[in-house]
């Protein structure tokens, strides 16, 4: 499937409407576990910390833990709301909820994304990210969450 297809299926599965998310910033070994995405609304490959949509009925830590492990394999515990970001670009509108986790279990994989087909997914890698490795990244080739932190210890305090 062409990467405009992708996008295409992506913009309808999650566009034209308000979708609330759940991300968790796991940090290990002073390096935090990070998404990279196929682009929907660019060309590179777009990091982000894991998560993805909450469901109706679903508590924001619920639908974190199981986007976490759909995404990574990994097994969580959720802490601490670290903060509400609203992402607008149309015809993405996201109200995204960050929040600290630990990794509780499980076995680092690279998931997927169960809405969509193999030949569509979103997701095409799992990798360990140093704040540096995370800082040389272009500022469109990353999550803007970013942007308001200067250390892991700043987002964990």
């Amino acid at each position: 499937m062409s990467q405009s297809e992708v996008q295409l299926n992506a913009q309808r599965l999650y566009g034209n409407r308000i979708r609330v998310r759940a991300c968790g910033i796991c940090i290990e070994n002073d390096r935090v576990l990070m998404i990279g995405h196929r682009a929907i609304l660019g060309e590179n490959t777009f990091w982000s910390p894991p998560g993805g949509g909450v469901e109706v009925g679903e508590m924001a830590e619920d639908g974190l833990k199981r986007e976490f492990l759909e995404e990574t394999g990994l097994k969580i515990s959720v802490g601490k709301l670290l903060l509400m970001n609203e992402f607008v670009k149309l015809p993405l509108h996201g109200i995204e909820l960050f929040f600290v986790v630990k990794r509780v279990g499980g076995e680092l994989i690279l998931g997927h994304d169960p809405e969509m087909e193999l030949s569509q997914q979103l997701i095409q890698k799992v990798e360990w990210f140093s704040l540096d490795k995370i800082k040389r990244l272009n500022l469109s080739d990353k999550h803007h969450f970013w942007q308001k932190y200067t250390s892991f210890d700043e987002i964990i305090a």
